[in-house]
Order: C-alpha cells, then structure tokens, then sequence
C-alpha cells in the first residue's frame, strides 16, 4: 500500500503524528531523517514505520511531507532528483514559494500547508495553498488529510507568509505570559494568575467563537466606559500595544520573505 512519507523528523512531523493518531488515522505512514534517536522516538511513540534511507523513504511513498528547515529544501529536492519521485508533494517549509519548489522538482505538483502545533490535540488550524495544475481529487485528499487535525483553510498563496506570522500558537502563549506575569507583579498569586489569564484569553475568545457575536460588539460589551476594563484597554493602546503587534507581524513577514532567497 502507498504510503505518506514526512521528510523530516522535527517538531511539527511530530504534533501533526500526534494527531493523526489521536484521531485515528490508521494509513501508511512513513518518516525519514538523518537522526536515528528521532527515528526510534517516532516509532516507538507513534507507530510510524521509519527509514534513515531517503531512497527507500521514498520508494513507495503516495505523498511527500517536506517537513525540514527552510535552508534544508534545496539540497533535500535536488538529492530527491536521482530517485523515483511521487506526483504529490506538500511543503511545510514557511517562505518558501510554489514557484520555487517547482522550480527545484518540476515532476511533483506542489501544495504549501502550515499546520500549528495544536494539531497535536486535533484542534489544530492548517493554510492550504495548491498550484494550479493541482488535481481536485488529490486536494479533496489533501484537505481530509489535514482536516483529521483541526480546521483547514485556503489562503492565497499572496497572503499565506501574512497567514504564516498571524496564526501562530505563540501570540496567545505569549500573550498568557504577559498577562499573567503583569498580575503576579502587583501583588497575584502565581496560580491565581495564570488562571485569571487563561480565562481573559482562552475562553473569551471561545465565547467569541461560539456566540458568533461581532468583534466590536464584544469589547464594548466587555469595556464600560469610565470602568476598569475600559481604562486597562485604552492605557495599554496608548503604550503602543497594537503598533507593537504590528511590528512583531512585520519582523515575521520579513523573516519567512528572506526564506526564499537563504
């Protein structure tokens, strides 16, 4: 039986494992990389079959996960150039652009995907982008594929470096840190803290989800004019919370955009 093979043993292979298994995704999976002790973590954890040879990895593989680092895809694609190569593959590098991967192995017709970690606990969030010349079936398969881990969502490829910096697990755990760090300052508990902050973030945001309440609608409800709330918010806007936001997103952009020329 054709398998999925991940080239690429590292943090996200292992979340995007995770949940697969979690939601019982019981197809071939295959996993290849140059580090045996990640190999054997893998296999003992998930089951995986796994292969330090990427000839063999790749042998019957139906798919490729490209799932190495950025300044990795290069060398990892033109040594691929020598073996029987897939028709499917899905790049996990961020910044690196459809029409360079089709550059470097014009015989796969490429799909971008950025999975979150969360999709270890299959309440994950994955941006699809396909080429073109993308067969249908094979992106109905792609997005099921995913979709066993959380959310699916196509952006265009125009945005998807914006999608990259925006989506992110770390702004809310960031946020968490701030917030609960600021309370434990003026005088909360530690435990105490992160409770409150976790709940301020967490679940209001759930509500926002569930109520399907508008975004304004919500802060005014949330901020009374003249209360506490209300002057926390306006003080933190006015220390330059939102540009400094912003700026962090620009920094990425620039980041994941420079990905393409390393």
């Amino acid at each position: 039986m054709k398998s999925t093979v991940f080239l690429g043993g590292g943090r996200i292979t292992s979340a995007l494992l995770a949940g697969l298994r979690l939601a019982g995704y019981d197809q071939p999976l295959v996993v290849h990389d140059r580090n045996p002790q990640k190999l054997r973590h893998l296999k003992r954890r998930y089951g995986v079959e796994v292969q330090g040879n990427v000839e063999k990895a790749v042998a019957d593989a139906d798919r490729l996960i490209v799932a190495v680092r950025p300044d990795a895809v290069r060398e990892l694609l033109r040594e691929l150039q020598a073996f029987k190569m897939p028709a499917i593959g899905i790049s996990l590098a961020a910044g690196i652009p459809l029409s360079l991967l089709k550059r470097l192995a014009p015989s796969i017709c490429w799909a971008r995907a950025m999975p979150s970690p969360v999709c270890r606990s299959c309440h994950g969030l994955t941006g699809l982008v396909f080429e073109p010349a993308f067969p249908q079936r094979q992106r109905r398969a792609i997005k099921q594929f995913f979709g066993k881990t959380g959310a699916v969502l196509e952006v265009p490829e125009n945005q998807f470096d914006v999608f990259t910096v925006a989506y992110s697990s770390s702004h809310g755990y960031h946020a968490l840190s701030a917030l609960a760090q600021a309370a434990q300052d003026l005088g909360l508990d530690r435990g105490i803290a992160m409770t409150a902050a976790a709940h301020a973030l967490a679940d209001g945001i759930q509500y926002f989800r569930d109520s399907k309440s508008g975004l304004p609608e919500l802060l005014q409800e949330a901020t009374t004019p003249g209360g506490i709330a209300g002057t926390v918010m306006a003080a933190m806007e006015s220390a330059g919370y939102g540009k400094a936001v912003k700026r962090g997103l620009q920094a990425g952009l620039a980041r994941a955009r420079s990905n393409s020329r390393t």
